[in-house]
């Protein structure tokens, strides 16, 4: 059943937490009493947080200007900070960053080892004349040196933006073509799933299409080793203005050319700390792991984790490398306290039959935490059941558009089944519908009636701020709407059931894509679906997409058990009309299966950008299906 309470933190756990000791601070009584004042007095919030957190930097004598405004409310309008500076810290002999890829090549920086990393590439960047505003662009495995290079990049001011190596030529060129970077860093090689890619060619081919470039920075894989770095010297942190900006990320890129979003510093400093320190307890010497690549927004999120005296652990490769067990020997081997991942991972390996609660010694694994797409119901029973009992399941959702999290997990509140524990503290989170009301138990739009500073400072090439505008403040004017359909339980907790984009209509009824996807893939012979609604007869149907377990095909025998099911656990506008194999889904780099690319392929419209696709083959197995011409 939906909403039962699979974990409570004990209450010595609860009292040594940091959410713990921040509501003591605030003096609020209970987690509803929080964030409420957190919502109700930014200023005083934001402020507190600074302090509780021990950012280095001046806040300056005013936390928010034109607090109202939205888009255009200020935080912190006089404050400075550098955010290399927050992350670094002090350099000690504390290990700062441990690394292995999936051909056990492996190595470890100690802070001050990093530090000294830093200094270094941030000389060389200063050589080739990079100074603050410039745009530094790294084209790179999950590399301990990504890491430095995106610090010494930002401890000049100068904004990092990054891509993971597997992306194609032109779906580089169409992410740092638009933003101009003077010095680009890449990297000589990298593996996946058994297989050595080599990267001159390509990183040839970028350079070469580039003409902001002044130089090409290449890292060894192997050692990480890089040409003609200057000695160390004296990394001075320049400290600018609280929104100076620091990151620029990518929208997916699947209906058009990908949207260049610019994060701040400040902004993306807080909102991390405090979803770090609050909401997922990481404390000093804590063990962080995040399965990601330098092309999603988790690994933003994961590096700033340094900030709160984490070691940071680095894994590139294929997640399923060694039987599947690979993530979980490291766990184990290297006691990780927080590791993290996507829901299809844990859909997959459940899949496969892996059970790390048999097989391996978790004992340090305090929370595991999950995005990408919704976790299913079952997908929380199983990680209690399989991987381990006391551990706090944190499934979160935000995305590139605020380089953080809307709703998230709390160590302080149990974990209810199918659902994400709460919304962030300060931020003003709600469910509207159609006529922008707010309701409660019933799906809508996922909003954020507030500012928070987090927020991007816009899009890079849109001097006026009309398409940033237009993206998230016309449908409901002054409110973030941030594309997510979504329901607010009655006890607080979060239930996404898929992109509002995305959402069928059949006989004008709006049902979330995930409402279809946890119900069809809890079947043995499902490995993975998609479900999109085709334009039929002056109506919607809806055609799901399965792929099954090899050697296995679709008879009438399967389609109709997949029907029974989801009749029996939805309602009978969520039964597919059609319902066809395929032998691959595709998916964006960063693993979101893509919905709207299927429908348009469906519909005979072209997909505009299949280089943001890691699979663009599997498109091929949508097009002209007859079996939708009838």
């Amino acid at each position: 059943m939906s909403g039962e309470v699979l974990w409570r933190p004990e209450p010595s756990y609860a009292a040594g937490t940091a959410m713990a000791r921040f509501m003591a601070v605030a003096r609020a009584p209970d987690w509803p009493s929080l964030h409420r004042w957190s919502v109700d007095e930014r200023e005083t919030f934001w402020t507190l947080l600074w302090e509780f957190c021990g950012v280095r930097g001046e806040k300056g004598p005013c936390a928010l200007a034109d607090g109202e405004r939205m888009p255009g409310a200020r935080f912190f309008p006089e404050g400075k900070l550098n955010f290399a500076e927050n992350l670094l810290g002090e350099p000690d002999d504390a290990t700062a960053i441990v690394f292995r890829s999936e051909q056990g090549i492996g190595r470890r920086l100690t802070r001050r080892d990093l530090a000294a990393l830093v200094a270094r590439l941030a000389a060389r960047l200063r050589a080739e004349g990079v100074s603050a505003g410039d745009r530094v662009a790294g084209y790179l495995p999950n590399l301990p040196e990504a890491v430095a290079a995106m610090l010494a990049a930002t401890s000049l001011g100068a904004v990092w933006s990054s891509c993971s190596p597997d992306f194609g030529v032109q779906g580089v060129l169409d992410r740092f073509g638009q933003i101009e970077p003077k010095v680009l860093f890449c990297a000589d090689r990298y593996g996946y799933g058994g297989k050595e890619f080599r990267m001159a060619e390509k990183n040839a081919a970028v350079a070469e299409r580039l003409p902001s470039l002044r130089a090409s920075i290449q890292i060894r894989y192997a050692d990480g080793a890089i040409a003609d770095l200057p000695p160390a010297a004296p990394l001075p942190f320049e400290r600018f203005p609280f929104n100076h900006p620091l990151y620029i990320l990518y929208s997916s890129g699947t209906t058009g050319v990908p949207k260049c979003i610019v994060h701040g510093a400040g902004g993306t400093l807080l909102q991390h700390l405090k979803e770090h320190r609050l909401h997922s307890d990481l404390r000093p010497g804590d063990r962080l792991f995040y399965f990601t690549t330098l092309g999603w927004m988790m690994w933003n999120w994961l590096v700033s984790g340094l900030a709160s005296g984490a070691t940071l652990f680095l894994y590139d490769g294929s997640p399923f490398a060694e039987r599947g067990r690979v993530l979980f020997d490291w766990t184990e081997a290297e006691a990780i306290t927080h590791f993290g991942t996507s829901a299809k991972y844990l859909d997959a390996i459940a899949k496969i039959g892996l059970c790390p609660a048999r097989t391996h010694r978790l004992e340090a694994l305090r929370m595991l935490l999950s995005t990408g797409s919704p976790l299913s119901p079952e997908g929380f029973d199983w990680v209690y059941a399989n991987v381990k009992r006391d551990v706090c399941l944190a499934s979160i959702s935000g995305g590139t558009d605020i380089v953080s999290c809307f709703v998230l997990g709390n160590p302080l509140l149990p974990v209810r089944r199918g659902e994400i524990q709460c919304k962030g503290l300060g931020m003003a989170v709600a469910v509207y519908d159609e006529a922008g009301r707010p309701v409660i138990a019933r799906k809508g739009e996922l909003v954020c009636t507030r500012p928070f500073p987090s927020m991007p400072l816009g899009f890079w090439n849109d001097p006026d701020g009309s398409r940033y505008r237009a993206a998230y403040f016309e449908h409901y004017p002054g409110v973030w709407r941030h594309g997510d359909w979504c329901e607010e339980t009655e006890h607080g907790g979060f239930v996404i059931v898929g992109r509002s984009d995305a959402v069928l209509n059949p006989g004008g009824v709006r049902i979330g894509t995930a409402e279809i996807y946890r119900v069809v893939e809890t079947l043995d012979e499902v490995v993975e679906a998609l479900v999109v609604g085709q334009e039929w007869e002056n109506d919607v149907r809806v055609v799901l997409f399965v792929r099954l377990r090899e050697g296995l095909a679709l008879d009438d025998a399967l389609a109709a058990k997949m029907r029974a099911r989801i009749r029996e656990a939805t309602t009978p506008r969520h039964v597919p009309d059609k319902i066809l194999q395929v032998p691959d889904i595709p998916r964006t780099k960063s693993g979101k299966i893509v919905e709207l690319a299927v429908r348009e392929l469906i519909h005979g419209r072209p997909v505009k950008n299949v280089e943001a696709l890691a699979n663009p083959e599997a498109l091929a197995y949508f097009r002209d299906r007859p079996e939708l011409s009838a």
